[in-house]
């Protein structure tokens, strides 16, 4: 992806048939299904792909053991289907992932395990591996460092795990290579109207400073938890249907907790589910579900969030870390369709609502990482429709995405941070090749070597250090301070790139280093 390029192909006049907002999962998995269904499509993000919830997830492709047991078996049937989907369509992001649920009452033994097997039977031919009974000796040989008194056994069963900034990358190379077009730093602040209908939009280019017009057949917003702030465009006075809820996550170092399975409690004492997760060589322990008052870019992890997170991790591995062991912290926010009658945005499901207001605004609501496909088929077929498009079956569902290479399922990511680039490995690895400099870690507790900067720059459109520590790589995921510590580095190597001043490095490095001290745990 160029952005030069992009600019150059918007910049011809020519209308759209689809124009998304939104470069998240929802507005990436849309784009795609339009182009491939020979909809000429161009996709605008305000910031940077996967910038908001979709580069904060738990990390999990799943069918959703929660929703199983509030009975939403049509969620949980779609999910198991797009989760075997994800695996199949990018096998070098998503992989399995074992899950232990202990049992520290006799009655759970039995619940839990005839509820998985229930799962497993949803599953069908997408299963990822069957669930079994484990003792109490097995369950704490499988899970090191588990701290539970009195566990009378445990259950094993599988679900999936991935990368999500790196899925979203490859859902936009893969837009591109299906003759689509998306843009970052590209906010759009205006709907355009004709004869009572949004016929287009009004962007502001955040790199340059310019603005321009887009005209398209149909709009449509998938921006998450911004979705009713764009809709207030179109329909100044229309009432919210989105409840926003944070969920916030700890990374600790593997030595907290080693092994390769991943702990899953279903419920804690406030009814909220608890997963600790190997991914990166580091372990993500979440997550939470607070409400909060509306959607924010840069959310952070609220004091009840923070205080909750050290007490279960005391609780299930013996003591509480210390402030230097939390790697990164960080919040995410989930959209969720506002419901009658729900008490708690944790009563709220992940479904999906699609929506078309009078001047054939199509809006996109709710939804999860893992049916984001099936968001993107099920808006793309009401959006044809409202914009008189010529109808066309759906292509995705074996559209194997960008980077896909021929594997045998794992259970675990690959050894080597190359592998979330897939097919494109081997042209890092020749750039180290022909520029031994960038063969360098870009830190020594980073797996990141100066190669991926310089190909995220001139391949995947990352225009700030942030593009390149937060979601080309997971740097400032994986450890806060090891992140602020390489972006000198790393604003040096895409200064030469990008041919920027020594002023601008120094101006990134500032709000790189910034932003990322909002990633150290602290009490305050």
């Amino acid at each position: 992806m160029n952005r030069e390029q992009a600019l150059q192909q918007i910049g011809s006049g020519r209308p759209w048939d689809v124009l998304v907002i939104g470069g998240g999962a929802t507005g990436l998995g849309t784009a795609l299904e339009a182009a491939t269904r020979g909809y000429s499509t161009l996709l605008l993000e305000q910031e940077d792909f996967a910038k908001g919830t979709s580069s904060r997830s738990t990390k999990l492709a799943h069918g959703g053991v929660r929703y199983l047991q509030q009975g939403n078996i049509s969620l949980v049937l779609e999910a198991l289907r797009e989760r075997g989907r994800m695996l199949q369509n990018a096998p070098h992001l998503v992989h399995r992932q074992a899950f232990i649920i202990p049992a520290k009452s006799m009655w759970e033994v039995p619940f839990y395990g005839i509820g998985l097997k229930v799962y497993d039977a949803l599953s069908g031919r997408s299963s990822f591996g069957n669930s079994r009974v484990l003792s109490a000796s097995a369950t704490l040989n499988a899970l090191p460092g588990l701290a539970v008194k009195y566990l009378s056994g445990g259950i094993q069963y599988y679900d999936g795990q991935f990368d999500d900034a790196r899925m979203a990358l490859a859902l936009a190379l893969t837009l591109e290579e299906q003759g689509g077009v998306a843009l970052n730093q590209a906010r759009v602040d205006k709907l355009l109207e004709r004869n009572g209908r949004v016929i287009g939009v009004a962007v502001d280019d955040r790199e340059t400073g310019n603005r321009f017009e887009v005209e398209a057949k149909i709009v449509i917003n998938a921006t998450g938890v911004f979705s009713d702030t764009l809709r207030s465009l179109d329909e100044p006075n229309a009432p919210p249907m989105l409840a926003v809820s944070q969920g916030s996550h700890f990374v600790l170092p593997k030595e907290f907790f080693s092994g390769t399975n991943a702990l899953m409690v279903p419920r804690t004492d406030d009814g909220r589910v608890l997963f600790a997760i190997p991914w990166h060589g580091a372990v993500v322990v979440g997550t939470t579900d607070e409400p909060v008052s509306g959607p924010s870019l840069e959310p952070r992890a609220l004091a009840q969030e923070r205080n909750f997170l050290m007490e279960q991790i005391e609780r299930y591995f013996g003591r509480r870390p210390k402030a230097q062991e939390i790697l990164s912290m960080w919040s995410g926010l989930r959209p969720l369709v506002r419901k009658q009658g729900a008490t708690s945005t944790a009563a709220l499901s992940r479904e999906h609502s699609v929506f078309v207001s009078p001047t054939k605004l199509v809006t996109v609501l709710g939804g999860k990482w893992t049916t984001y496909r099936q968001m993107g088929e099920d808006t793309v077929n009401v959006a044809a429709q409202a914009g008189n498009l010529p109808p066309r079956s759906s292509r995705t569902a074996n559209l194997p995405l960008h980077g896909w290479v021929a594997s045998e399922p794992t259970d675990q990511l690959q050894d080597s941070a190359l592998s979330v680039y897939g097919s494109d490995r081997q042209f890092i690895e020749k750039l180290a090749t022909v520029r031994p400099e960038l063969g360098e870690l870009l830190h020594r507790r980073l797996p990141y070597r100066g190669s991926e900067v310089v190909w995220a720059v001139q391949n995947e459109m990352a225009r700030t250090v942030e593009d390149v520590l937060a979601r080309r790589t997971r740097a400032l995921f994986l450890d806060a301070r090891a992140a602020i510590e390489a972006a000198p580095r790393v604003a040096t190597l895409m200064a030469a790139e990008l041919d920027r001043s020594a002023e601008w490095m120094e101006r990134q490095i500032d709000h790189f280093t910034e932003l990322a001290e909002g990633y150290l745990y602290s009490e305050e």
